[in-house]
């Protein structure tokens, strides 16, 4: 199959529910494509949701947006995958794993068979087995398929560290690995304020429990999903936004240190998060986080899991 011309200044999103919708409407307001094309498997939803965020454009910058094809959405430079089942209260991103990845056994050979030269960008949960099941599924490099994978968890790892320390959560530098889900794990033993160890900043500000608090900070951005899912059925907001982060440091090849999820031969050739830089070719180099002796194992236990789930699908 012939490889498409790509067109960097557009991209395409598949499925247009909360996640989908959110991020079209974050990328109209961001000034990165020219064009946008939306998918869906209800064409009218694609067709009212183009309809009610180009109306935005005005306030914006001029862009294209439409409801699309397959052989429309094909030459786009990224295609962002939000289309599957959403998680229902009470239940984990790992249980939604076999419903969404037949999901994907439908869109992706559709894309794949138009010669779609650009970037897969999973955002469908469980994001890092999806991620690993797009690769398979596509053929194509793993660094042309990356997931969002815990860009969302280590923003709000961030945000919930800045409100603790009083400063502004940019200042704040610190990784949340492994899973997008249960078993990820925070990189407290890497974790600083603009350079100073995180324990020594706390002393700075005057906190000196610091396991007990960090603990409780740890628990809180894990729950965070269910939380929000168990108050408004839906998480879209902060998701969204963390697509528009990774699609700036593709579009603009800014080089950026980013957790997306990847496939990692470190770690069995199973798609997890690790600190990666990346740019337009997609996920270009690992970035080695130093782990303390605890955090290594948890990180291990974490591949462990997804490839438990990896076998158990079959892929």
């Amino acid at each position: 199959m012939k490889t498409s011309a790509v067109n960097p200044r557009k991209a395409g999103i598949i499925g247009c529910g909360f996640v989908g919708s959110a991020t079209a409407f974050c990328l109209m307001q961001s000034g990165l494509f020219d064009e946008m094309a939306l998918l869906d498997a209800d064409t009218a939803k694609a067709e009212g949701e183009a309809l009610d965020i180009v109306h935005g454009v005005p306030f914006a910058r001029p862009m294209r947006i439409y409801a699309a094809s397959y052989d429309e959405i094909a030459d786009a430079s990224v295609v962002i995958i939000t289309a599957g089942a959403n998680q229902k209260p009470g239940e984990t991103r790992l249980q939604l794993a076999g419903r969404n990845v037949d999901v994907l056994g439908r869109i992706i050979p559709e894309l794949c068979s138009r010669g779609f030269g650009g970037l897969l960008l999973i955002v469908t949960n469980p994001v890092d087995i999806l991620t690993y099941a797009a690769v398979k599924i596509s053929g194509l490099p793993w660094r042309r398929v990356i997931g969002s994978g815990t860009v969302l968890d280590t923003a709000r790892l961030k945000y919930e560290l800045s409100r603790h320390l009083g400063v502004d959560a940019r200042s704040v530098h610190a990784f949340i690995v492994g899973e997008h889900g249960d078993s990820e794990i925070v990189t407290w033993s890497a974790a600083n304020v603009s350079g100073v160890p995180l324990d020594a900043f706390c002393e700075l500000r005057g906190y000196y429990h610091h396991q007990a608090t960090m603990r409780e900070i740890a628990d809180k951005v894990r729950g965070a999903a269910y939380e929000i899912i168990d108050k408004k059925h839906a998480t879209y907001y902060g998701i969204a936004m963390s697509v528009r982060r990774i699609c700036e440091a593709v579009v603009r090849d800014e080089k950026s240190v980013l957790p997306v999820s990847v496939v990692s031969g470190d770690y069995g050739g199973i798609a997890l998060s690790l600190p990666t830089v990346v740019g337009s070719g997609g996920a270009e180099t690992a970035v080695p986080v130093e782990l303390n002796g605890e955090e290594a194992s948890l990180l291990a236990k974490s591949a462990a899991a997804l490839r438990s789930v990896v076998r158990d699908l079959g892929l």
